[in-house]
């Protein structure tokens, strides 16, 4: 099995959670969940630029700093959802120098990604990867991180 070190991907796109802790902070460190802190350890481990994929603010850095929010893709019609998309690839593309050719590991869920963020990435040339596509549920996502960061500590 595949440690995150074995990861061919040249960046990483995490979704945020809508668990929070509720004091402005570094994107990385607001976010409060399971999930969400298996998916930080993931991309961290994997050694790649990684960016988190914001509902209400698009494209952030580990490093930004913002306060709690309430927003989830599901809040915002399709239509909103695609123009988020778009506005999310123009700020990859002022972030990363050339997307052309560039394998993108997402680690999201479905409405993120299927609401235009995959169509956008890939109108610039990123290949996509979503290792955890046809993994549904919570746990069983965690349990996918969990053995890969297992394993990749051996």
């Amino acid at each position: 099995m595949p440690s995150p070190n074995d990861s061919l991907s040249n960046l990483i796109l995490v979704g945020c959670v809508k668990s929070k802790r509720n004091s402005r902070s570094s994107a990385k460190d607001l976010y409060a969940s399971p999930l969400w802190r298996y998916r930080r350890a993931y991309a961290e481990q994997v050694g790649v630029p990684w960016y988190i994929l914001s509902a209400k603010h698009g494209l952030l850095t580990p490093e930004t700093r913002i306060a709690p929010y309430d927003l989830t893709p599901a809040d915002r019609p399709a239509a909103k959802r695609r123009a988020w998309s778009a506005q999310v690839v123009n700020a990859l593309t002022a972030k990363v120098s050339g997307l052309w050719g560039k394998v993108i590991e997402v680690h999201a869920g479905k409405l993120y990604v299927d609401s235009g963020l995959e169509d956008e990435l890939r109108k610039v040339g990123a290949i996509i990867r979503r290792p955890l596509a046809h993994v549904s549920g919570i746990g069983p996502q965690c349990s996918w991180y969990a053995e890969r960061l297992a394993s990749s500590s051996t």
